[in-house]
């Protein structure tokens, strides 16, 4: 017997290479069905892969889920956090609207004070038993501010300086309960309605216009403003308007209560009128109205 047959190993490796060639070029053939030992292998390997794949899967599922719970919940606690600061913008951007339409009228309010300086002040502190009474602003002597000046915002007067010093001063507002302190006021039309303004009705939060001459026509709705005759008051400052007309207590004149045209319990920013010259104090206005003069005083 040749050598070469003797070797058994070599006849082994031989007949296993043969085998494994034949199975390779066997199952690189099309086959529609597998043979038994396929299936069989088959089966086995598939239910091992799903006695594995599906723990694995449960197991990647429910870190996903967790891992979607905590973004969640970031991203949430960043909305809320976005949504709180957009709406402290929208206030703080409502606020900066607001004043800035304020100043505009403001402005657009010097410029109907031609005859006198006008001294923009800021509102910075009222007495909460004197609400509706008197404001404290931030202008002083300093600034100008003298007794007695009117007072007025953007959208009508609102009293007048009683006390000053250096660096404030304070304003007794028209919805004060002093009696004594008067306004004189004018309806403007073809036949001036003249009158005083001398209460105020915490009710109906109107002013009180009395002694308006009985033979004079007043309407619901005409515009009050102020005549200038008493000398304090610069003239056509406006006041508000005409909500209802009565007779007074002894039916000998006639009194209107008046919706003030500002808003007292909302005063921020006010303009303090202040004469230019001394003309507008001691001039014609003043003279001509000896009576009248002293009736805006307190």
């Amino acid at each position: 017997m040749p050598r070469f047959f003797s070797n058994k190993r070599l006849i082994l490796l031989l007949v296993g290479v043969i085998v494994l060639v034949a199975l390779i070029s066997f199952s690189l053939k099309d086959r529609r069905n597998a043979t038994i030992p396929e299936q069989i292998v088959k089966d086995v390997v598939g239910f091992g892969q799903s006695l594995f794949s599906k723990p694995a899967h449960y197991i990647t599922g429910t870190i996903e889920k967790i891992d979607g719970i905590l973004n969640t919940y970031e991203e949430n606690k960043q909305l809320k956090a976005r949504l709180q600061e957009y709406a402290s913008n929208q206030a703080e951007l409502a606020d900066v609207k607001a004043e800035n339409k304020r100043l505009k009228e403001l402005i657009g309010k010097t410029d109907d004070m031609r005859a006198f300086d006008p001294i923009q002040a800021t509102v910075i502190s009222r007495n909460p038993d004197q609400w509706e009474e008197k404001v404290i602003v931030d202008r002083g002597s300093t600034s100008g501010v003298e007794l007695d000046m009117a007072v007025t915002t953007a959208k009508g007067l609102v009293g007048k300086v009683v006390n000053v010093t250096k660096t404030n001063a304070t304003v007794e507002l028209l919805s004060t309960e002093n009696r004594n302190f008067r306004v004189a006021a004018v309806i403007p039309g073809e036949t001036s309605v003249f009158g005083l303004i001398e209460g105020y009705d915490p009710d109906r939060r109107e002013l009180i216009m009395k002694r308006i001459d009985s033979s004079f026509d007043v309407k619901v709705g005409a515009k009050v403003e102020s005549s200038g005759l008493g000398g304090i008051f610069p003239k056509g400052l406006y006041i508000g308007e005409v909500t209802e007309v009565s007779t007074d207590d002894y039916g000998l004149t006639k009194l209107a209560y008046i919706r003030p045209a500002a808003d007292f319990s909302m005063l921020d920013h006010v303009i303090i009128a202040k004469r230019k010259t001394e003309e507008y104090k001691y001039g014609t206005d003043t003279e001509s109205s000896t009576e009248e003069q002293g009736e805006d005083e307190s």
